[in-house]
């Protein structure tokens, strides 16, 4: 199983500002450093699944919110989290999105 880190990354930045707590408030509260949660959010750094317990735990996020659909074996594993950029852009925005994800498919543009 392949997971990416960088989405697990960025789901734990996205909880921890959810919570308003800072990198240094999370790292307190697991007993870590401060790089360690950076290094985490920017998926450079792998997390094991009882520090993933305890980030769920102390921002009070399901752990499955946070590490569902991060395996790249899974079929549509981005699905979720490219649906949730999309619907932020305007019209205009989401159809360059859709044009640049046609040529980098290899289809025809339209």
């Amino acid at each position: 199983m392949i997971i990416d880190y960088k989405l697990l990354g960025e789901r734990i930045k996205e909880a921890r500002k959810k919570a308003d707590w800072s990198q240094e408030k999370l790292a307190e509260e697991i007993d870590v450093t401060i790089a360690y949660i950076s290094r985490l959010e920017r998926g450079s750094a792998k997390v094991n699944l009882t520090r993933l317990a305890q980030i769920s735990s102390a921002l009070k996020v399901p752990i499955e919110e946070l590490f569902g659909g991060t395996t790249t074996n899974s079929k549509n594993y981005l699905d979720k989290d490219l649906y949730a950029v999309l619907v932020q852009c305007t019209p205009a925005k989401q159809r360059l999105i859709y044009n640049i994800a046609k040529i980098v498919a290899g289809a025809k543009f339209v």
